[in-house]
C-alpha cells in the first residue's frame, strides 16, 4: 500500500505544480474599440504677386520696334508653392478686355513670357520678361498713338 499512497501523493504534487504553472501563464483581457475625430487646419493657397517694369525700347508703332517687359512673380505665401506657369496679355488690370477708342488688345502681340517655373520658397521671387510688338493691319490704327498699353500677367 505504501507504493500506492506514495503514487497518489507524486500525483497530487504533480497535478497541484502543474495547476499552479498553468494558473501563472494565463492571461486574460478585455477586448475594446476606440472611436474618435480629429482634425488640422490646412492653408489656403495665396496668391503669387507679379509686378512688372516699365517697358523698354523705341516706341510701338504698326509693325515697328519690340518692347520688353521685366516682371518678377513672388510667393506671397508662408510656404513652398510651385510656380507652373505664366502668361501674359493686353488686358485690364481685373484680366478684362481693354479698348480705346478702337485700338484694342488685337493691335498688338505679346509673346509668352520667359521665366523658370517650378518650386518657390516662401518670400521668393523669379524674374522673368515678355516683349509686345503692334501689329501692322490693314486698317487704321491711328487710336493707338499715344496709349499706354496695359499689360495682364497670371501666375500659376
Amino acid at each position: 500500500m505504501s507504493k500506492v499512497a506514495g503514487r497518489k501523493k507524486r500525483i497530487i504534487i504533480t497535478t497541484a505544480a502543474m495547476v499552479a504553472i498553468g494558473g501563472g501563464a494565463a492571461f486574460a483581457y478585455w477586448s475594446a474599440v476606440g472611436v474618435g475625430t480629429g482634425a488640422a487646419t490646412a492653408g489656403q493657397t495665396v496668391a503669387f504677386k507679379v509686378l512688372s517694369s516699365p517697358a523698354t525700347g523705341d516706341a510701338l508703332s504698326p509693325g515697328g520696334p519690340i518692347q520688353t517687359v521685366a516682371f518678377t512673380v513672388k510667393n506671397e505665401n508662408t510656404g513652398s508653392q510651385n510656380l507652373a506657369s505664366v502668361t501674359a496679355k493686353v488686358a485690364k488690370a481685373d484680366g478684362t478686355d481693354w479698348v480705346s477708342g478702337t485700338c484694342s488688345a488685337a493691335d498688338f502681340t505679346v509673346t509668352s513670357p520667359s521665366i523658370a517655373t517650378g518650386q518657390l520658397a516662401a518670400g521668393a521671387t523669379a524674374s522673368g520678361t515678355v516683349t509686345i510688338q503692334m501689329v501692322n493691319k490693314a486698317a487704321n490704327q491711328d487710336d493707338c498713338q499715344g496709349v499706354t498699353v496695359p499689360l495682364y500677367f497670371e501666375a500659376k
